[in-house]
């Protein structure tokens, strides 16, 4: 039996989403480490790209931010921001980003802005950033986030980045280049999205946990399938793979 921290599960898990031969854009953290076991391992052509402009990046430390110099490392390129953005991602050029939420809609809309009413919220947040950039533009999105009752929400506080907007054909209308959310991954479950009404539907259920604590941590009506299988665990592989490219600790000793 193989022991896992739920950091390392959330990381193997968002990992198998990376196809190989993709351009991904990984940023820091967990997703940065999720597409760097990839490429170990099932994605050995899988192109890592930062936002700053490190294009097929290699790091041997893992970076801080998407503008660390340890994203030179070994990459093959190395550009600016807005030929990131403008060539690259808005030109549908990115296969999968990865993107938090502090609040999700159940067709997979992101807000990151700030919670409470406009006039005086409770907390304030980073806002888009590129998030929205990479919402609107990356042909697939992973989400990941922790599973919170308060964070599921039939309505968010503020609109900041799209997933599926209002359903079938809601994308097209406002021309995004992108295909919104295809996962969200949470410590919880996965959840991907029905193909007919776009909405967020259960996928599989991490091991430890099941469908009534997933049922009891949304606020909305989460579509539910017949069968809904346990989330695969990590191998021993990935654990040590995961090690060897965070030897410190930097995000692995995160959470529990």
């Amino acid at each position: 039996m193989v022991e896992y921290t739920k950091t390392e599960f959330l990381i193997a898990c968002a990992s198998r989403h990376v196809r190989d031969g993709e351009n991904v854009f990984g940023g820091t953290g967990m997703p940065l480490l999720a597409a760097l076991l990839a490429k170990e391992t099932h994605a050995p052509h899988s192109n890592l790209i930062s936002e700053a402009g490190f294009i097929d990046a290699r790091p041997r430390n893992v970076p801080l931010s998407v503008a660390d110099s340890r994203y030179y490392y070994g990459c093959s390129a190395s550009i600016g921001l807005i030929e990131t953005l403008g060539f690259i991602l808005q030109a549908g050029r990115i296969d999968v980003g990865f993107l938090g939420a502090a609040q999700i809609d159940e067709y997979g809309n992101i807000n990151t802005t700030y919670i409470g009413p406009f006039d005086k919220p409770k907390v304030k947040l980073p806002g888009s950033g590129g998030g929205n950039d990479i919402a609107s533009s990356a042909k697939r999105l992973v989400l990941m986030m922790s599973h919170d009752k308060r964070k599921f929400v039939k309505k968010l506080d503020y609109f900041t980045s799209p997933g599926h907007m209002e359903g079938p054909g809601s994308r097209k209308k406002w021309s995004l280049v992108g295909g919104g959310p295809s996962v969200v991954i949470t410590d919880m479950c996965q959840m991907d999205f029905d193909p007919k009404t776009l909405k967020i539907r259960l996928m599989s259920v991490h091991p430890g946990y099941t469908k009534e604590d997933v049922l009891n941590n949304v606020m909305f009506d989460l579509i539910v399938p017949e069968r809904v299988p346990t989330t695969a665990e990590p191998t021993r592989e990935q654990i040590e793979i995961m090690h060897r490219l965070d030897p410190h600790g930097i995000y692995l000793s995160k959470g529990e």
